[in-house]
């Protein structure tokens, strides 16, 4: 299984008293998601299951992946590492899922899949870390991680 983790990317300051699932995208973090829309819309399997928090800032960046998605609440701010891969069902589920969510649960997720404890491993606004457990004794490993930026000069 593929499991592809995407940070929601930059989000407005949260406006005193708020809710913080409003904040919106702002313009550089409408850039940087529709960048790294476009070229997780060319590398994702067809069968790929898209799966969102419904924080406004996540279903703004999920929306330039040009793909239908589902919101989760388990994928939301408050939830945990554990309940994100149970939404997903990793490891065992025959699909690919790409989660888009938070910080410092998807680092969260990172670091328990790949070293089985959960630390606060930092993942950048808008970055993508992608883990594969292809292969004959199904150990994950670390196929990509990759950022905005370097997305603007991939070819």
């Amino acid at each position: 299984m593929d499991l592809i983790l995407w940070r929601h990317a930059e989000a407005e300051t949260p406006e005193p008293g708020a809710p913080d699932l409003t904040r919106a995208l702002t313009a550089k973090g409408k850039r940087h998601a529709g960048r790294v829309g476009a070229w997780l819309h060319r590398q994702l399997p067809d069968d790929v299951r898209v799966l969102s928090s419904p924080a406004t800032r996540c279903v703004q960046t999920v929306e330039a992946l040009g793909r239908n998605y589902k919101r989760l609440d388990a994928l939301g701010t408050d939830s945990s590492a554990e309940a994100i891969l149970d939404a997903c069902g990793w490891p065992e589920h025959r699909q690919p899922a790409l989660i888009v969510g938070h910080q410092p649960l998807l680092g969260q997720v990172v670091s328990l899949v790949l070293c089985g404890g959960k630390q606060d491993w930092r993942i950048r606004k808008a970055g993508v870390f992608w883990i594969s457990t292809k292969g004959s004794e199904g150990l994950p490993y670390l196929k990509l991680v990759v950022g905005p930026d370097f997305i603007g000069q991939l070819r």
